[in-house]
């Protein structure tokens, strides 16, 4: 296969086509990137320079934090835990939370020393929690007392929030600190930290990439410091914006966002403890804000109650709405105008191993391409490849998409899943197709993954727990297309013979070992 070095008199102005390789450029902005090699993802975030005086708002009690206050307590818990609780370079330290204002301080924190945030759903199942802690090991865990349970068996040190915290918490769990004190104490100003480098890890995502049990998507401070530049080169909106935070921070949609990207830009976001409606259209008045970032299934809600919003919520100051996780429909889309006409759709795609790459929407004439995810994020190239042969095809031609690029993940940790090629191509496992414009249509996906709720679910992982039933003989798990949800995961399950299984028995088998 060739490789990608391009030729800018054989590519396209109007898609980005070059016929010399058959690859896809971007068509945005140029993406600037620091050449320093020893650069850590919160320093380059820290650096920037912005007008923004309010970072982040707790939605439950109104507290907020300056980007001034941020930063110093970005600084103190980051001299507690190397000084105070042995925390080094490389060592990987586990968010087990809802969402707070916290999450961001921690996770800046952690990752200033050099050690390895990762991150897991506090839905989860505490088997399917530990069965992450043994994968990624971490010396350390924030969380919080109702699911320090959870965690219990591992023998992990924990974090609280409260000094009033830890007489919460079962016996056993060795509490090493809490997070108000960490940051309240004056740094130590003993040694130098150690140097971090752009190519060493910074986060540990779990997915569930193209099939089966989730694995840790390596990311490297490189890989986020493109992520964030991106935003720099390409802002969400002007400065002294607003965002509302209803997507889950543990979630690659919601830390990539609002943890980096809008840190970065100086805007204020507003964060939800979960996600309600009500509670959502609530913050959205109270704090005039300007731009909701969703997955599908809220927009369709949005639409089904609008006339009971618009009655009892003032949304005049929110002007856009951006969209992930899955594709938007056109008539969701249109629906969504046609309700909130002063409002902005735009939508994206991207991948837990692309760190926020793909494509996206950013302008309203943009948005009138309906059924296209937008143009090539700047610094992305694109191939699309068929999926028996091989072969790189052109325009309008659907295959797998490979994508490329700075943001682009170091691979899965401890998995022999390979989906990135050696010349850097990472195979995202969709079907798609590119136009005579350049947009990306998302055509299918080869993954048998289930979108529920923007939600990757891997049907053999559901196929393996449903086998486990003793009067299961044979199970298979499908999609089932549902207007809100996307996807829900249907099985048809074959009884051992003489069985009296029946399906209640089934769903609760199950539900008591997933969300």
């Amino acid at each position: 296969m060739a490789n990608s070095q391009r030729s800018s008199s054989l590519i396209d102005p109007r898609n980005g086509f070059c016929t010399s390789n058959s690859t896809f450029y971007s068509k945005r902005k140029p993406l600037a990137l620091p050449s320093k090699e020893s650069l850590d993802i919160t320093t380059f975030i820290s650096s920037q320079t912005y007008r923004g005086k309010t970072a982040f708002i707790d939605a439950a009690t109104d507290h907020r934090i300056s980007f001034s206050d941020l930063w110093m307590a970005v600084d103190r818990v980051a001299d507690c835990l190397l000084h105070d609780v042995g925390i080094r370079r490389g060592d990987v330290v586990l968010v087990l939370s809802p969402n707070t204002i916290s999450i961001p301080i921690v996770c800046l924190s952690v990752m200033s020393l050099g050690a390895v945030l990762t991150t897991a759903n506090p839905l989860n199942t505490a088997s399917e929690i530990l069965r992450q802690i043994a994968d990624s090991n971490p010396k350390l865990a924030f969380t919080t007392p109702e699911l320090a349970p959870k965690i219990a068996s591992s023998g992990i040190s924990i974090v609280l929030e409260r000094v009033e915290d830890t007489l919460r918490v079962p016996r056993g769990l060795k509490v090493v600190g809490n997070l108000t004190e960490m940051m309240k104490k004056e740094p130590s100003g003993q040694a130098v930290r150690n140097q971090v480098h752009k190519d060493d890890t910074a986060m540990l995502l779990y997915s569930s990439g193209t099939t089966g049990r989730s694995k840790g998507v390596n990311s490297s401070h490189g890989n986020l410091i493109a992520h964030v530049a991106r935003y720099i080169a390409e802002p969400f909106e002007q400065p002294q914006q607003t965002f509302i935070c209803t997507v889950p921070l543990f979630h690659t949609f919601g830390l990539l966002n609002f943890v980096l990207a809008t840190l970065a830009l100086g805007t204020t976001v507003v964060i939800l403890p979960r996600f309600d409606l009500g509670e959502m259209m609530a913050a959205v008045e109270k704090y005039r804000a300007t731009t909701l970032i969703l997955v599908p299934p809220v927009l369709v809600t949005m639409i089904n109650k609008a006339d009971q919003i618009m009655k009892k919520y003032d949304v005049s100051f929110l002007r856009t709405v951006r969209c992930g996780g899955a594709p938007l429909s056109k008539e969701v889309t249109q629906g969504f105008m046609k309700k909130y006409p002063t409002v902005d759709v735009y939508q994206g795609y991207a991948l837990t191993e692309s760190n926020g790459a793909g494509a996206s929407i950013e302008s309203v004439e943009e948005s009138r391409r309906y059924g296209a995810v937008g143009l090539l994020s700047c610094g992305v190239e694109a191939r699309i490849v068929d999926p028996n042969t091989g072969q790189v095809m052109g325009l309008n031609q659907t295959g797998e998409l490979w994508l490329k690029g700075p943001s682009i993940a170091k691979g899965y940790f401890r998995n022999e899943e390979e989906i990135i090629t050696s010349e850097g191509w990472l195979k995202t496992g969709d079907l798609c197709y590119i136009d005579n414009d350049g947009f990306l249509f998302i055509v299918d996906r080869l993954k048998e993954l289930i979108k529920y709720k923007g939600y990757q679910v891997p049907p053999a992982e559901l196929e393996a727990l449903l086998l486990n039933h003793p009067d299961i003989l044979d199970a298979a798990v499908i999609p089932f297309p549902d207007k809100e949800a996307g996807q829900f995961p249907m099985a048809y399950v074959a009884r051992k013979p003489e069985s009296n299984l029946c399906e209640k028995k089934v769903i609760d088998f199950i539900s008591k070992q997933v969300l």
